[in-house]
């Protein structure tokens, strides 16, 4: 729109720009409208600014990452910690994305690992393996504990009217999301007595900054109170630590760096969950998770 010093440009003219400004905002949807729009796809916390929308990754891809083996292109045939904190990963994303959280505190306070889960959002999230898990989360009354959920999801669990809540073939699942992602390929593996379909890295720019970033959390960018570190990247050490694959992350640092790292990491691990989900803007639902793994 001109400005009012510009009277000279004339009537005409004016009338054209107020018309064009018009329509262009009557095309514009509202600011609620947008954040509606944004909502079921973008997590609650912020993104890396740096990071393009094709490889913004969920919390179990990043885990996932962390623990393949680039040029092999899968997991170590001895991790059988990775499962159950993938599944771990799920709940808190979903509790990140606002879908997920604990059951309210009566007068008197239960424990995390006593509270159920419960459906705050079902808006779909534009992943199926968060909706699916949703889904289940959603649909079963009475609900069920974090701790129970993990199992669930991990087919961990004797009761077999039960085992239909299993996520199968998760980390397949998460590997061709990585591939649609441009970060994995697709290979073909003979193992003398089976072919194994494996998933070799090929962005590796992307698997360094996921490093840096777990390494700078803890090195330069460390706060020493985890109320004020990034809500996902607490996460992520968390769940990367109970997956087994942070030392990954920490193998390139030097020997200096690498104790000071998992000192760092140890005071974490040390933190009392209950205390931590207490204080102000805590996310329950992660300190739940958190308890589970550390109990």
């Amino acid at each position: 729109m001109t400005s009012l010093s510009q009277r000279s440009s004339g009537l005409v003219q004016r009338r054209t720009e107020a018309s064009r400004s018009a329509a262009a905002d009557k095309d514009r949807p509202s600011s609620g409208e947008e954040a509606e729009l944004r909502r079921g796809d973008e997590p609650e916390d912020d993104r890396e600014q740096g990071d393009s929308k094709e490889t913004r990754l969920t919390l179990m891809e990043e885990v996932l990452l962390l623990g393949l083996k680039d040029r092999e292109g899968y997991t170590s045939f001895w991790n059988d910690c990775i499962s159950s904190g993938l599944r771990g990963c799920m709940l808190i994303e979903l509790a990140l994305r606002g879908r997920l959280q604990l059951d309210a505190c009566g007068m008197r306070r239960k424990s995390l690992l006593a509270r159920k889960v419960i459906c705050k959002s079902d808006a779909p999230t534009g992943d199926v393996l968060l909706d699916e898990a949703l889904k289940h989360v959603k649909e079963t009354q009475p609900p069920e504990t974090v701790q129970s959920w993990i199992e669930l999801l991990s087919g961990e669990t004797w009761n077999p009217l039960k085992l239909h809540y299993q996520l199968r073939n998760v980390r397949e699942r998460l590997a061709k999301n990585l591939v649609e992602k441009g970060v994995l390929t697709t290979e073909k593996q003979n193992f003398l007595l089976f072919d194994m379909t494996t998933h070799p890295l090929t962005n590796n720019n992307i698997k360094q900054r996921l490093i840096k970033k777990v390494q700078e959390g803890v090195l330069e960018r460390w706060v020493n109170d985890p109320q004020r570190m990034d809500k996902r990247l607490l996460a992520l050490i968390f769940l990367a630590h109970s997956s087994d694959v942070l030392e990954n992350a920490f193998a390139p640092l030097l020997d200096e760096q690498y104790d000071l790292a998992m000192k760092r990491v140890r005071q974490l691990l040390d933190l009392e969950p209950e205390g931590e989900s207490a204080k102000p803007n805590a996310n329950e639902l992660l300190w739940a998770v958190v308890a589970a793994f550390t109990k």
